[in-house]
């Protein structure tokens, strides 16, 4: 057993090799870098967790128990694993080994149902994520988890708070997954829907987002269908995306009929022609055969009168079939001069489109008095961690 001690990166290894090739497209060019080595065990497959029981010289069955513990019964700490042997449980912890959750700093419930939590990280930064419960008329209960996929966002989209707050770093595949357990927890329900819409862009951190979309729908057993992959757009992002074929929501943040618009309102656009975007939104629909959703912030005077919906919709029509439209009223954030549209305006966008045989919908505004709402999400410890004073601080959770 001692030479397991020095070697949390040796049983690792052999199990992002694993995942690796398990991530990896049909084309070789569409490779992504494996995982940064990390003694993180949340994240890792049931066949890795095998196969770390068996390199710690214990049954692979372990493996199997580990992993309901991890994702079932959502351990946070491997010495309360009471199911696995003691002497398992402290070769994992002399190895390096931890489950790799995080604590709750802060929770805050809107009116609405909807709860924000502040999740801090190892290196005392915040992040946030959003549980969305929904109820409709026959009874059905669903609970959407809005993560984060970044500490903050570098690409500063004008309407967006998350921007104005900073861009710290990526967040590692387990920081990604725990934020749905978090939710789970809170809410004592199985969470049966994700969007990666939270704080940041999915698509600069490509390599973790598929991870942790693996272990979403692997591990948590969340249907592909039931997840939604956001995007400003990324030069080549869209096309490596469609390599992987998942049968989860592509959706792309419009806010614009055309690039003039959209270079104001996105500055990001600057380097990824409207053009160019929509051809590449062309090809992952004709790739993978699913719908395209593009996500569009009405903005008073600005970007939603007739005359933009119409032309919305013939750049639409020019680029084939397979897209949806979603409309999003602009929710308020300090500091923005923009406004929210009056509802007759919303309204009047969306039959316009209609009229124009566009698929559209208007998202039900969630979260608003929790600052919760799309486009709302910043916190001040985006750039900069917090104080170890305030860290150590318990927070009560309102809900």
């Amino acid at each position: 057993m001692a030479t397991l001690q020095h070697v949390c990166s040796a049983p690792l290894a052999r199990a992002l090799r694993s995942r690796a090739a398990s991530l990896a497209p049909s084309t070789s060019r569409a490779r992504l870098p494996q995982t940064d080595s990390s003694c993180v065990l949340l994240g890792l497959s049931e066949p890795e967790l095998r196969q770390l029981a068996l390199d710690f010289g214990q049954q692979s069955y372990r493996g199997k128990q580990l992993h309901g513990l991890l994702y079932k019964t959502k351990g946070k700490e491997i010495q309360d694993f009471s199911h696995l042997p003691q002497a398992f449980r402290n070769d994992l912890c002399e190895a390096g080994w931890r489950v790799g959750r995080s604590p709750v700093h802060r929770a805050v419930s809107a009116a609405d149902g909807t709860v924000k939590i502040l999740i801090k990280l190892e290196d005392n930064r915040l992040i946030e994520t959003v549980g969305i419960p929904v109820e409709d008329d026959k009874g059905s209960f669903r609970l959407t988890a809005c993560i984060s996929s970044q500490v903050g966002c570098p690409l500063r989209c004008s309407f967006c708070a998350t921007g104005k707050g900073g861009y710290s770093r990526n967040l590692k595949r387990h920081e990604i997954v725990e934020q749905v357990l978090a939710i789970e927890e809170l809410f004592r329900h199985r969470v049966t829907n994700v969007v990666f819409m939270g704080m940041g862009e999915p698509m600069l951190n490509l390599k973790s987002v598929l991870e942790a979309h693996r272990c979403l729908n692997k591990d948590v057993q969340i249907g592909q269908r039931m997840m939604t992959i956001s995007t400003v757009g990324v030069p080549n992002t869209i096309k490596l995306l469609a390599s992987y074929k998942l049968q989860s929501t592509l959706a792309v943040s419009l806010h614009a009929p055309n690039q003039e618009l959209r270079e104001m309102i996105v500055p990001s656009a600057k380097s990824y022609p409207l053009d160019a975007l929509m051809d590449d939104c062309k090809a992952y629909f004709i790739q993978t055969r699913r719908r395209v959703t593009f996500e569009y912030t009405l903005l008073a005077g600005v970007n939603d009168r007739i005359e933009h919906a119409v032309e919305l919709a013939e750049l639409l029509h020019s680029c084939g079939r397979g897209y949806h439209v979603n409309l999003i009223p602009f929710n308020p954030i300090e500091g923005s001069e923009y406004r929210r549209p009056y509802k007759k305006a919303v309204l009047a966008f969306a039959a316009a489109l209609e009229s124009k045989k566009i698929t559209v919908s208007v998202r039900q505004t969630r979260g608003l008095d929790a600052s919760a709402a799309c486009g709302q999400l910043r916190n001040n410890f985006q750039k900069s961690p917090l104080l170890e004073s305030a860290a150590a601080e318990p927070q009560p959770l309102p809900i």
